[in-house]
């Protein structure tokens, strides 16, 4: 995956001083933008499934543990009309605390909320902020240590 420091995710390039973990079919990166060819999870070959869960499995568990919350919610965008804005199978672990939300489900209808802001806005693109290389740099090599 890793060729000259860099990941590929769709048709972007990931650093990989932003890369926390990865496995010989998946990585785990720090979120650019809080909130392969192209691929959807019904093009996925079973060890690439396999794969992904197990990633976010082992990835969900230590988040959980490292930002003290009680629960996981994992999210997948499947297709543009599900809000999928990458072309390519990615998972959202979002760790969860008590009281995050005043309804539990509420979480989904918040991103639902978030990904038809997006839409309604002109340049999606200049609406998110990106987050410093330092920032992304300085929360991967928090996470890292939790994968060895």
């Amino acid at each position: 995956m890793s060729m000259e420091g860099y990941y590929t995710f769709g048709p972007h390039k990931i650093d990989a001083k932003d890369v926390f973990y990865t496995t010989q079919l998946s990585f785990a990166m720090v979120n650019l933008r809080p909130a392969l060819p192209v691929k959807r999870v019904a093009d996925l070959t079973a060890e690439e499934t396999c794969d992904l869960w197990l990633t976010a499995q082992k990835v969900g568990a230590q988040l959980e543990s490292y930002h003290n919350a009680s629960s996981l919610t994992f999210n997948i965008q499947d297709g543009p009309e599900a809000g999928q804005t990458v072309p390519h199978v990615h998972i959202h672990i979002l760790p969860r605390k008590i009281g995050d939300f005043e309804r539990n489900d509420d979480i989904y209808e918040a991103i639902d909320e978030k990904e038809k802001e997006l839409k309604r806005k002109l340049d999606i693109e200049k609406e998110r902020k990106d987050r410093s290389s330092e920032e992304r740099i300085q929360e991967a090599n928090a996470y890292r240590p939790l994968f060895l």
